[in-house]
């Protein structure tokens, strides 16, 4: 594996790939990797020629008030999980180098960006959007891999490929889970055991939800109300937002009659978790 920490290298090695008729799939992730980022990055060797991860702790996405300073990191135990997986290419650039001094330009998609996590975290996707663009203007991929944990980012960056003419393939891939249902996430090494014991309402909400839909319930409002009964249920748990929408316009849904995403963020103490289903009704 090939490390870079500067754009300009790591375009001159990428473009030898692709002159000799190489895929090229891409990871970006903010490092301290768990299985669900291996997971995409394991999608992309098996689907793709050559496979690049991106480290980089992206500033423009964190608030004032968010964890920026304290969001976990280990680059050597990191490379080495991609090294052993062989990765070709990793990038981790300073951020001087993804945003020099005076740095003005920033992307975003309207509406979309507003909503669920968007209310919460305020200029959240500004952020996102910009650093994935320009990490795909430097990588130039075919396929780039995301998860579905982060459902929301997922079907924003869809749409930045879809409006921008980018003629990058988006795969989402399933959330990986622990075996008792906890999304697997960079902050759950923030939980202490009695957290991540509480954690567990948001997988057995969603659980509860998707149990109530096969069982014929359609109505959003008696769903989202059973939801915040189990969460609220959990005395370390305080709710966020939870909603259930349609998976395309992120629009809210009175009624499951399609297939819908419902989402949902707590704060287990001060670590906020994310999670997220997609349903469908039962024919």
């Amino acid at each position: 594996m090939k490390t870079y920490t500067k754009i300009g290298k790591l375009k001159s090695a990428l473009g030898e790939v692709r002159s000799k008729g190489r895929s090229v799939g891409f990871v970006p992730t903010m490092g301290f990797l768990h299985g669900g980022h291996l997971s995409l990055v394991k999608a992309s060797l098996k689907n793709t020629d050559c496979t690049v991860v991106s480290l980089f702790v992206n500033p423009t996405q964190f608030g004032p008030q968010e964890d920026f300073d304290e969001y976990p990191r280990d680059f050597i135990r990191d490379s080495w999980l991609l090294e052993e997986l062989g990765v070709d290419f990793l990038f981790s650039p300073d951020p001087d180098e993804m945003y020099p001094q005076d740095y003005k330009t920033y992307v975003e998609v309207k509406d979309l960006q507003d909503v669920l996590e968007g209310r919460s975290r305020p200029g959240h996707f500004r952020g996102v959007c910009t650093i994935v663009l320009k990490l795909f203007n430097i990588v130039c991929p075919d396929v780039a891999f995301f998860g579905q944990k982060d459902a929301q980012q997922a079907i924003i960056l869809q749409r930045m490929v879809n409006d921008l003419n980018l003629g990058i393939q988006i795969e989402v891939l399933p959330t990986v889970r622990e075996e008792d249902g906890l999304a697997l996430s960079s902050r759950n090494v923030y939980l202490d055991p009695q957290q991540r014991q509480a954690a567990l309402c948001l997988s057995k909400s969603l659980d509860e939800a998707g149990r109530m839909i096969l069982g014929g319930e359609r109505r959003a409002g008696s769903i989202l109300d059973r939801m915040e009964k189990i969460i609220k249920g959990e005395n370390l748990a305080k709710l966020d937002y939870i909603a259930i929408v349609d998976p395309v316009s992120l629009e809210p849904l009175a009624e499951i009659k399609q297939d819908a995403l419902i989402a949902l963020a707590v704060f287990i103490g001060k670590v906020r978790l994310i999670d997220n289903r997609m349903v469908s009704p039962k024919e």
